[in-house]
């Protein structure tokens, strides 16, 4: 797979140390995102084995964990002081002997069956569409047949009549979140470029090819999109 961006260089440890307390204006969203997490997932076994790819500080493993207290978890991220803070908060919350730790790319991991794979705010920083799709593929290939994928990232039509309004809202939204002006237009100039490549049809055609059925979207918020899945 090639390689994304230098992640463990951008959320390094000074940014892992501050970063579940970055947009706390937005933690509604972020609690939405975890209702149809838990939602896609509410059949699954007693003792499934869940890929976190992109873990970061374990969010979703924090939501999951005292729910299913015999679920299993595969924490995966190139960044290593992001992956040490879903560590403490693991211990903290006694949790930690049922987590495995990657700090690496999820093509580097033990190719080992999972029942379901989580991947958010994760694949929009691949711009190269193969890259995006081998990442898909390499999630693939550590879930059963069967297995379930709950995917979200920041993505839209940028060619659409919808995409301006859009996309002044979620940057209200990011204005309302505490983020300086000064970064609001790099964003604004760097989407598409730097990240979020990929319209919807593409990115769920890049998806399907990676071996999953075809992506059903069930999350908008603003720039903020997200999908359920089944390896085929």
């Amino acid at each position: 797979m090639v390689s994304p961006n230098p992640v463990s260089v951008i959320f390094d440890e000074a940014r892992a140390e501050a970063y579940d307390e970055q947009f706390g204006r937005m933690k509604d969203i972020k609690a939405t995102l975890h209702l149809l997490m838990l939602g896609s997932f509410l059949n699954l076994s007693a003792d499934a084995r869940i890929l976190v790819a992109g873990a970061g500080t374990g969010a979703e493993v924090r939501f999951l964990a005292p729910q299913f207290p015999g679920w299993r978890f595969t924490l995966i991220d190139p960044s290593a002081p992001m992956l040490a803070v879903a560590r403490r908060h693991a211990a903290a919350e006694g949790f930690l002997h049922r987590c495995m730790f990657h700090a690496d790319y999820v093509s580097a991991t033990p190719v080992e069956a999972h029942d379901a794979a989580t991947s958010i705010l994760v694949s929009h920083f691949l711009t190269d569409a193969a890259a995006r799709q081998a990442y898909f593929e390499d999630i693939a290939a550590r879930l059963k047949p069967g297995g379930k994928l709950y995917t979200v990232d920041l993505c839209a039509d940028e060619t659409a009549e919808s995409f301006v309004p859009i996309m002044e809202l979620w940057l209200d939204l990011l204005r309302h979140g505490g983020v300086p002006d000064d970064n609001i237009e790099h964003y604004r100039q760097a989407y598409g470029r730097d990240f979020s490549a990929h319209g919807p049809a593409e990115f769920e055609g890049l998806v399907e090819a990676a071996g999953f059925t075809p992506p059903a979207p069930v999350f908008q918020a603003a720039l903020m999109r997200g999908w359920i899945a089944t390896k085929r």
